[in-house]
C-alpha cells in the first residue's frame, strides 16, 4: 500500500466526515417537502414528505462510503465508518462542553443550546442507525463485489445503499420518535401515523437519491483511478 493518502482519498474522507457532522447537527429539525403536483398525493405519505433534517446530508455519507469502498477496499472503509462512529461522541462532547461553558452573551446561550443540542432520543436513534446501516452498507457492497467481480458497480452501489438506507430510516425514526419517547420517556412522541409517514417518505427520497447518485459514483471512481486493486490487495494481505 502507498505510504500516504492521495488527494482523492483525503477528499472522500473529508466529504464523509463533513456530511456526517452536518447530519448529526441537523437531525432534530423535521423537514416538510411538498410532493410535486404531477404525482398528487402519495399513499401513506400524503402531499408532503416528512423527514429529519439530517436525511439529505446523511445520504452523502453513503455516496462517499460506496466510492471509498470501490476505490480502497472493505477494510479501509470499515475503519472509516467505525472511526466516524467514535467521532460522533467527540462531536457531542465538544457541543455539550460549549453549551455548559460560561457564556459572555447569556441572552444568546439559550438559542445556542436549542439549535445545537439534539434531544437524547435523536442522539440515541442516530447513533444506533449509523452503526448498523453504515457497516451493513460496506458488508453488502463487498459481498456483491465478490459475486460479480469488478463489473456491475451500479448494482452494488444501488443494492448496498438501498438496503442500508432502509435499515437506517427504520431504526432512526422508530427509536427517536416512537421507542425512546414511549418506552424510555425521552423526547417527544409522535403519533404512529406520523412515524410511519416519516419512515416511508424519508426512504422514498433516499431511494431516489441512491438511484440518481450512481452516475456520480462512476464519475468519482473513474476520476480517482478505477478499482485501486493494488491497494485493496495490500490491505487484504496485512
Amino acid at each position: 500500500m502507498s505510504d500516504g493518502l492521495d488527494a482523492g482519498q483525503v477528499g472522500l474522507l473529508a466529504l464523509f466526515v463533513t456530511a456526517l457532522t452536518t447530519a448529526q447537527l441537523t437531525a432534530s429539525k423535521l423537514l416538510a417537502i411538498p410532493v410535486p403536483d404531477a404525482l398528487g398525493s402519495l399513499p401513506v405519505v400524503g402531499a408532503t414528505i416528512l423527514m429529519p433534517g439530517a436525511a439529505l446530508a446523511y445520504a452523502l455519507t453513503f455516496f462517499a462510503s460506496d466510492c471509498y469502498s470501490e476505490l480502497y477496499g472493505q477494510r479501509p472503509t470499515q475503519v472509516m465508518v467505525n472511526v466516524g462512529f467514535a467521532m460522533n461522541f467527540v462531536l457531542l462532547a465538544l457541543v455539550w462542553g460549549t453549551i455548559f461553558a460560561p457564556a459572555a452573551n447569556p441572552e444568546f446561550a439559550g438559542q445556542f443550546r436549542t439549535v445545537l443540542a439534539s434531544g437524547t432520543n435523536i442522539v440515541a436513534g442516530s447513533l444506533l442507525a449509523y452503526l448498523v446501516s453504515q457497516n451493513w452498507d460496506v458488508l453488502v457492497f463487498h459481498r456483491i463485489r465478490e459475486l460479480t467481480g469488478d463489473g456491475h458497480l451500479w448494482l452494488r452501489n444501488i443494492a448496498s445503499t438501498a438496503t442500508s438506507q432502509a435499515l437506517d430510516t427504520v431504526i432512526f425514526v422508530t427509536v427517536a420518535f416512537y421507542v425512546a419517547p414511549r418506552v424510555l420517556g425521552i423526547g417527544e412522541a409522535l403519533p404512529t401515523g406520523v412515524v410511519v409517514a416519516l419512515v416511508v417518505g424519508q426512504y422514498l427520497l433516499k431511494l431516489l437519491i441512491a438511484l440518481l447518485d450512481t452516475p456520480f459514483v462512476y464519475a468519482v471512481v473513474a476520476l480517482l483511478g478505477g478499482g485501486r486493486q493494488s491497494e485493496r490487495d495490500a490491505w487484504a494481505l496485512e
